[in-house]
């Protein structure tokens, strides 16, 4: 970890912190995080990508843990954090890359394949397909997290009875289970975490430790309007088709394999309408983290990918 370099970039009139490694001269690889990652989530792969000859970047998103937070995030957008990601490309001389992106980065990521295909030598997503945030159109139960969080208020009041890390401990712990997780009526999702549920035994409190002091400096106030407050957004592309090379790694014990409408979307082969050079790689052990669950075959998956379309 002492290895990997820390830095601030200018993009948009806003600071964003950024961890690197390897030579600048070497291809770019550009990690996106979920939620409630950071750019830490990252810690197991940038190393090894740097080692096998590549320039591993990862990138807090603006509000998010030490990149400054926007004038006003309540109005932040995926596509505040796509020209983000456009301009740090600029910044730092990035003419192409590949993105690497978990959760609701994938997300960014998509959008971005589809507005700037150029700048793209292949994407890979953890977790999520190729998918646009006006995609999701079922509705979803209203105990879910995402039903509950999408509500202005709702989940800053149900997180202010705790501190950071324990917000960060409890999500860990619910999103780590294949089960969807779920609140009754009379429930708020951090009241479905027991505080003497053990962590996974592949995240220490020293990670969780890490993540709060990062969530202790940014708030949540961003990350709970991007993604889960603008999932209306549509980039207006009719054809948002993308030829680029694209992998996808997901856990078959991830809890959005129990939503019909993902299962269908991706087995069904309705993926590659919008992505036709993408491979899927089910891990069967693997859960919503499994970058950092199951780093060592994550990784072989990644490396393999790099070195097939560099």
């Amino acid at each position: 970890m002492d290895l990997i370099e820390h830095k601030y970039v200018e993009v948009n009139g806003l600071k964003l912190h950024v961890a690197e490694i390897g030579s600048g001269q070497s291809p770019a690889v550009v990690f996106l995080h979920g939620f409630p990652e950071i750019w830490y989530s990252w810690r197991h792969q940038m190393i090894p990508v740097a080692n096998a000859g590549f320039r591993a970047i990862a990138l807090d998103y603006r509000g998010y843990g030490l990149s400054d937070p926007p004038p006003q995030p309540e109005k932040t957008t995926f596509l505040d954090l796509v020209r983000d990601l456009l301009a740090l490309f600029d910044a730092l001389s990035i003419s192409k890359a590949f993105l690497v992106a978990k959760d609701f980065g994938a997300m960014v990521a998509s959008m971005f394949v589809v507005l700037y295909q150029d700048r793209v030598s292949g994407f890979l997503t953890l977790g999520l397909p190729f998918y646009l945030p006006h995609f999701l159109t079922s509705p979803l139960p209203e105990g879910f997290y995402v039903s509950r969080w999408k509500e202005p208020g709702r989940a800053e009041s149900d997180f202010g009875r705790f501190d950071a890390k324990t917000v960060v401990r409890n999500v860990y712990i619910l999103f780590s289970k294949s089960e969807i997780p779920m609140a009754r009526e009379d429930q708020e999702i951090m009241d479905l975490v027991d505080s003497s549920t053990p962590l996974p035994s592949w995240v220490t409190e020293e990670d969780i430790a890490t993540y709060g002091m990062l969530y202790e400096k940014s708030g949540f106030q961003t990350a709970l309007q991007v993604p889960y407050r603008s999932f209306h957004e549509d980039i207006n592309k009719p054809d948002p088709k993308v030829e680029v090379p694209a992998l996808l790694i997901i856990g078959e014990k991830d809890y959005a394999l129990n939503f019909t409408e993902m299962v269908d979307y991706v087995k069904s082969g309705k993926v590659k309408t919008f992505v036709p050079n993408l491979e899927i790689n089910f891990i069967p052990e693997g859960t919503h983290f499994v970058q950092e669950q199951l780093p060592a075959q994550v990784n072989e998956l990644i490396l393999n990918f790099l070195r097939s379309h560099s």
